[in-house]
């Protein structure tokens, strides 16, 4: 149904493809659904402010069990063109301001480490997976994109709430298979328990056959990793979420076919990650990457970057039922470009919501990582 309040209805005169329904989404899109992506959040209380300057950020976001918030980011303004660190800022007051915390992931000379996965590990210590990129240029020096390799992840620990980080054991190489200039694993999104005790994280190759996007496990509290499973082979980007009972959610950035625009698929999983299967598109083309997070009432949240035209942003959706179905896309911060999103969002006690996200603001490397706070209980 339409905003005017009528149906449309799809006549096809075979069974439709894949892509015949993308485009079919996208044109409908256009006409009236996009626009609520575009909606305020009207009733339901939000704020947006600069975090922190000069930044491409690309945030992550994890609340510590005393409540601190702590962003771990890219600490220049750049798509990774330069040398560059993965650092750590806190906040004590939910987002409002922020302070440099430390460094997990200074980087050696001729490279930046920018690329990461966080979490927290069962007896609370924080722990970062910090990969990057070989042959930068000094800081202010664009890179060519096409120059350089990924780079191992470190392993890094921190046990005073990522003020201090230690590096120990190696990150595991990813099968030879389809083995490309950059097969490395790049760690991406949060880590998350799962119902055996053990931890996991979403990881992504650059081969030159693609993208394939797996998922790893450690099963002494974040210290080594293995156990590799497949999750999405032609995707990368994914962020997963235990919803619990051994089942979770993935979101993941889709590269299918060479030409298309990408936007975010959800996987599905019974078996506590084990195995994963595709089940349809959570957005539309050009909104990609996603987090989810499960609110204090049950609800998960999926919230993502929009780049379509005229409208970008930062946007949201909701499932009340363990992510079978998805309200409508709601709009949590307007950004000036469409070099914006990666979001992370994590849930107050109080219901408030604490949205991080980066942005361009000129097309002479400014930057910034915003924050906004918002309330879902109206939704």
């Amino acid at each position: 149904m339409n905003r005017s309040g009528l149906c449309t209805i799809a006549i096809f005169s075979k069974a439709p493809r894949r892509r015949d329904i993308l485009m079919l989404v996208n044109t409908l899109a256009r006409r009236s659904f996009l626009s609520l992506a575009a909606a305020p959040l009207g009733a339901v209380s939000m704020d947006s402010w600069t975090a922190i300057q000069g930044v491409c950020a690309w945030p992550n976001l994890q609340r510590l069990a005393g409540g601190t918030l702590i962003a771990t980011i890219f600490n220049q303004p750049c798509h990774g063109e330069w040398e560059g660190d993965l650092d750590c800022w806190a906040s004590t007051d939910d987002g409002r301001t922020w302070k440099f915390r430390g460094r997990p992931g200074p980087h050696e000379a001729r490279t930046n480490r920018m690329n990461c996965a966080a979490g927290l590990a069962g007896n609370g210590d924080m722990i970062v997976l910090v990969s990057g990129w070989s042959n930068r240029e000094p800081i202010g020096q664009s890179t060519p994109a096409t120059r350089g390799q990924v780079l191992k992840p470190w392993i890094c620990r921190s046990t005073d709430g990522a003020r201090s980080w230690t590096r120990s054991g190696v990150f595991p190489d990813p099968l030879p298979a389809g083995t490309g200039i950059d097969n490395q694993f790049i760690p991406f999104g949060d880590i998350q328990g799962a119902a055996d005790g053990s931890l996991c994280v979403s990881v992504y190759t650059r081969r030159n056959d693609g993208r394939n996007n797996c998922l790893l496990r450690s099963r002494d509290d974040g210290r080594s990793w293995g156990g590799l499973v497949e999750l999405n082979p032609v995707g990368n980007e994914t962020a997963i979420l235990h919803v619990g009972e051994g089942k979770w959610l993935a979101a993941s950035r889709m590269f299918e076919r060479a030409g298309e625009q990408h936007h975010i698929e959800l996987f599905t999983s019974g078996d506590d990650a084990k195995t994963w299967r595709r089940e349809g598109p959570l957005t539309l083309p050009g909104q990609i990457t996603g987090h989810l997070a499960k609110l204090p009432d049950g609800r998960i949240l999926l919230s993502y970057g929009n780049r379509n035209r005229n409208n970008f942003g930062v946007d949201g959706r909701m499932s009340a039922d363990g992510g079978k179905k998805w309200g409508p896309p709601f709009r949590i911060a307007d950004t000036p470009q469409s070099d914006c999103g990666y979001p992370a969002s994590v849930p107050l006690p109080n219901g408030d919501i604490v949205t991080a996200y980066y942005t361009r603001l000129s097309h002479d490397h400014h930057y910034e990582m915003r924050v906004a706070r918002w309330n879902s209980k109206a939704l």
